[in-house]
């Protein structure tokens, strides 16, 4: 990503958000303001607005942070983490490269999977509801 693209970033987000969404940072466990969210609508990308997940595949994993057991079809990128002596897998916003946080092969649903994502790198529109990933 070109400099210009990074003052682009560092103009639009928090320090915060950009730490996490650029720096491939992590917030604290259970400070997010979405991790208690319960309403219905569409998670997106803070950065590009991206749709990401749906609230009907969200659920309390207690890990900490928002866990989704699904993404909405070609919202994720996926790639190998091998950072702080750990073998993970990294979720990033397909549309715009932004980090998200982890995925999980440990999800209590039939997917299987735990979508471990910082709330710091997400949007909520409730209005939304039910109208994408369809």
């Amino acid at each position: 990503m070109s400099g210009e693209q990074m003052t682009d970033w560092r103009l639009k987000l928090t320090p915060e958000q950009f730490h996490v969404c650029w720096e491939k940072g992590t917030e604290r466990p259970y400070s997010g303001a979405l991790l208690h969210n319960r309403k219905t609508g569409v998670y997106h990308c803070v950065c590009c607005d991206a749709p990401l997940f749906e609230s009907k595949a969200k659920f309390d994993s207690g890990c900490g942070w928002p866990s989704f057991d699904r993404e909405i079809p070609d919202a994720v990128r996926y790639e190998e983490d091998l950072s702080h002596g750990m073998r993970r897998i990294e979720i990033m916003c397909a549309s715009c490269g932004s980090h998200l946080g982890h995925v999980f092969p440990d999800g209590p649903t039939e997917t299987g999977q735990r979508f471990c994502v910082n709330s710091l790198s997400l949007g909520f529109n409730e209005a939304e509801s039910g109208t994408v990933g369809k």
